[in-house]
């Protein structure tokens, strides 16, 4: 019997940009971001450089009939449901792009490419007062700090001045900028959002050394992705910006520069995930097997594996419901799945941080037989204090695990085996037994059983 087909409709979205041969940013950067967030990519190619990791070689702008033939093609063909630009070299380009803006009825996003990340620059000076006409046109512009201050006139220097160059942006006719703050100095980055209705500052956590070649690109390409499945503005730009978070932080090394950012990190998150609950099966299996009862704390004991570029507790895979005592030994409430687990996995995420090699983890009962077999065995051991812990530390939700990873981790020499938690009223005692991956693990749990039931009897 033959099969009949089953087609896909995504939603359309089109790339008008230079190609990068290193494969980083541009084009190629911009179609791997748009199939991740489910778009469809079509590409109108603008120029062509000759680049990697470490720089721009030489480039080449295409004829504008050439480009204006592109545009033709895509538009006469597929049902375009958001634009986003990219390198447009010179002010025939801008204004030929322009033109096509003006009548688009749908968004479009402009990132005003200027300098690449290597410095090599991307545009020519006397194209840059051809962008005001597109940012006219646009609905969102997404500039850095270098482009904003050439766009505006306004040196960025901070979240004030970053909303100010914004709001002139929107004065010019955007519907919407995107002033991103990356290159402001501070532990955290503030990318500021600017509309007619106000806006809204995302606030992230700084990833320090990691690759950025292609940033731009894959963040402009992604709110695009986002705005032709039919998202609102600032729901775009706020799921582009914590897509942009994972893939800078899970960066690929490749080439002998800085490498590249990962375009598809959610994909390979996603698709680890099942091998991530059959791990936690299997270290439930082997307690179960076991009979560890004497480690199962009075709120039982949850197993806890991330996928290799997890960033949140709803990715983590877990016991749902915990592991507990029964009459003849342990048991799991229910089977694992994704999500199921709070505390023991943002703990788990906290010491990751800390030490990226971390997967898996667990927590265990700690009173003075576990004390005593920890003396015992070669680990190296690590604790926190919560009476220690600050009052604003205490009153946020779920922050006592990020700051008791760093305590413990402060503590010792290299990366505990297990980390101690006195408890504090209300608070259990507890050990939570930390490895590479689940075998590891696995391997520790028993050791650990092996230790304390002679000292438990």
């Amino acid at each position: 019997m033959t099969r009949k087909p089953a087609p896909h409709r995504p939603p359309v979205a089109l790339t008008i940009a230079g190609s990068d041969s290193g494969g980083g940013a541009g084009i190629q950067a911009d179609l791997k971001t748009m199939e991740a967030r489910g778009a469809f990519g079509t590409s109108v190619v603008t120029a062509v450089t000759a680049q990697n990791t470490r720089g721009v070689e030489s480039q080449h702008v295409l004829p504008i009939a050439e480009i204006e033939a592109q545009l033709d093609a895509v538009l006469d063909d597929f049902d375009v449901a958001a634009a986003k630009t990219g390198m447009l070299a010179t002010a025939a380009v801008v204004e030929a792009v322009t033109e096509r803006a003006r009548d688009a009825s749908f968004p479009f996003v402009v990132d005003p490419v200027m300098v690449a990340a290597s410095g090599d620059r991307l545009l020519a000076r006397e194209a840059e007062e051809a962008y005001e006409a597109l940012i006219a046109a646009s609905t969102l512009v997404t500039p850095n700090l270098d482009e904003a201050e050439v766009l505006t006139g306004i040196a960025v220097e901070d979240e004030a001045s970053a909303r100010a160059a914004g709001e002139a942006l929107v004065g010019m006719g955007a519907d919407g900028a995107l002033i991103k703050g990356g290159h402001l100095p501070g532990d955290r980055v503030r990318d500021v959002l600017v509309t007619a209705d106000g806006g809204r500052t995302f606030v992230h956590p700084r990833v320090e050394g990691a690759a950025t070649h292609g940033s731009g690109c894959t963040i402009s390409s992604a709110i695009a992705a986002d705005l032709a499945s039919g998202a609102d503005l600032e729901t775009a730009v706020g799921n582009g910006i914590e897509f942009m978070g994972r893939a800078v932080r899970y960066h690929l090394d490749v080439g002998e520069g800085e490498g590249a950012v990962h375009h598809l990190v959610d994909v390979r998150n996603r698709a680890a995930q099942p091998a991530a609950v059959e791990a936690v099966e299997d270290v439930v299996s082997d307690l179960v097997d076991a009979d560890a009862s004497t480690l199962i704390p009075e709120v039982g004991t949850n197993v806890v594996c991330v996928p290799p570029f997890a960033e949140h507790p709803e990715e983590a895979a877990a016991v749902e419901g915990r592991i507990s005592r029964v009459e003849d030994g342990v048991r799991p409430n229910r089977g694992a799945r994704v999500g199921a687990s709070s505390h023991v996995a943002r703990f788990l995420l906290a010491a990751r941080d800390l030490d990226a090699d971390l997967r898996c983890g667990a927590n265990c009962r700690y009173d003075d037989a576990v004390a005593d077999a920890l003396d015992e065995l070669d680990w190296t051991v690590a604790e926190f204090d919560r009476e220690a812990q600050p009052e604003e530390i205490e009153s946020a939700e779920g922050s006592t695990m990020d700051w008791g990873a760093e305590q413990a981790f402060e503590s010792v020499e290299g990366t505990p085996a297990a980390v101690v938690d006195e408890g504090a009223v209300g608070k259990e005692p507890m050990c939570r037994v930390l490895a590479p991956d689940a075998g590891t693990l696995s391997e520790r749990l028993l050791v650990l059983l092996e230790a304390v039931e002679p000292v438990a009897e």
